[in-house]
């Protein structure tokens, strides 16, 4: 254990070296090209990259305790002929490791797709509606999440909380509308729900419920979910721009808001009764959340908090990998040390989550604490992060060091 850490140490220190040497304190983000002189038709063009080396302690006896792993790799390009009119497109890949290579790059796993695109229509100055492959998703902040910006090495997953059951990699098709009232700002979709997700199973008679509705269903009684969400901006006015909710602003905005989301899926999830007949079951996610993220001085300190509580109702006794009807509780905070801007600066952070099911009597508890090196902002950034995961018997224990770099 202590050569494998010495090992992910001295790639620290190289990576920091490499990436401090690019570093960019006053960079604006993206590539942005005006096609007229007052920039009201233009095209923006942002990418980044998540490299990652993992030590884990429970392993196979033949399997290596480190592995390396291109945790993302994307682009988002998006472009407006008019302030009515906007399209984006986000294509990219995901967690990129040795098993998923291929020999000449065409395996599945070394293939790019879409995680978004979608059209957009503003109705008014605050208003808008679109359709597409959309990431205007409901329950709560996290299932909006930006992976640009996160406070901790990558988002809570089971906030992730339909992904490849009723979605695309978290990403719905399907028509939404966003926009404000004041403080008061919303989403809200309806969406074509996926036929074919990663829960394959089949019912069993008398037994728990699977996610298939529209699989063993059909779409018309299992067609289409239904999802939005709210927040209430307190102090500063976060963007409605884009659907992407920003995980940590540095302090560089004082920032308090409360929210609530819900995810709607008439006859969803399936089961079968004692006749061996398949009975569709309504999946309902409600969740309430709050954000809170502010400058504690002139010195450049900051605090970063959040917190929320989801139910989730998948079905009778569903339980799926990460995923089952009952509730969560979750909650991250992380302090950014005094620093000049333009050097490095540091964020230690805590993460807890607990996730409680109704088919076991055990729960899922996972806590994280890790620390972020900050060398241009969220632009450049180092994140060293231990994480411990308990559920039943099954314990496991992770340090992951991830560089990141978007442009």
């Amino acid at each position: 254990m202590k050569k494998q850490l010495v090992i992910l140490l001295s790639i620290s220190l190289f990576a920091f070296q490499n990436m401090y040497s690019q570093s960019s304190p006053d960079y604006s983000g993206g590539l942005k090209i005006k096609f007229d002189e007052e920039g009201k038709k233009y095209l923006r063009v942002i990418s980044w990259a998540q490299v990652q080396a993992t030590y884990t302690d429970e392993v196979p006896e033949d399997a290596s305790h480190i592995n390396f792993n291109l945790r993302r790799a994307r682009v988002l390009m998006f472009s407006q002929i008019n302030e009515k009119f906007l399209i984006l497109s986000h294509f990219g890949l995901n967690s990129l490791n040795s098993g998923s290579l291929s020999p000449t790059g065409k395996g599945e796993g070394s293939q790019l797709f879409f995680h978004g695109v979608w059209a957009q229509y503003n109705v008014a100055k605050d208003h808008a509606v679109g359709g597409g492959l959309h990431y205007f998703n409901g329950i709560s902040r996290l299932n909006n999440q930006s992976t640009l910006n996160m406070l901790t090495l990558d988002n809570n997953r089971q906030s992730w909380s339909t992904i490849g059951l009723s979605d695309q990699f978290a990403r719905h098709l399907g028509v939404y509308g966003k926009g404000k009232f004041g403080k008061l700002q919303y989403r809200v979709a309806i969406n074509d729900a996926i036929t074919n997700g990663l829960d394959a199973r089949e019912p069993e008679a008398n037994g728990a419920a699977v996610y298939g509705g529209k699989r063993l269903l059909g779409s018309k009684d299992a067609g289409f979910a239904y999802a939005g969400y709210f927040d209430y901006n307190f102090l500063d006015q976060e963007s409605t721009f884009l659907p992407y909710k920003v995980g940590t602003y540095l302090g560089a905005k004082k920032v308090f808001n409360v929210g609530a989301g819900f995810f709607l899926h008439p006859s969803g999830s399936v089961r079968m009764d004692t006749n061996e007949n398949l009975v569709g079951e309504d999946i309902a996610l409600f969740a309430i959340d709050a954000f809170y993220d502010a400058p504690l001085g002139e010195d450049g300190s900051a605090i970063s908090a959040y917190a929320t509580f989801q139910s989730n109702d998948y079905g009778k006794d569903y339980l799926y990998s990460a995923y089952g009807t009952g509730s969560m509780v979750y909650a991250h905070v992380g302090y950014v040390f005094a620093g000049d801007l333009t050097k490095a600066r540091f964020q230690p952070y805590v993460s807890l989550a607990s996730n409680s099911y109704d088919a076991v009597d055990d729960n899922r508890n996972i806590f994280g604490i890790g620390v972020n090196s900050y060398l241009s902002g969220n632009n450049s950034k180092l994140t060293l992060e231990y994480q411990h995961q308990k559920f039943g018997e099954s314990k496991n224990g992770t340090v992951t060091l991830q560089a990141m770099i978007y442009l």
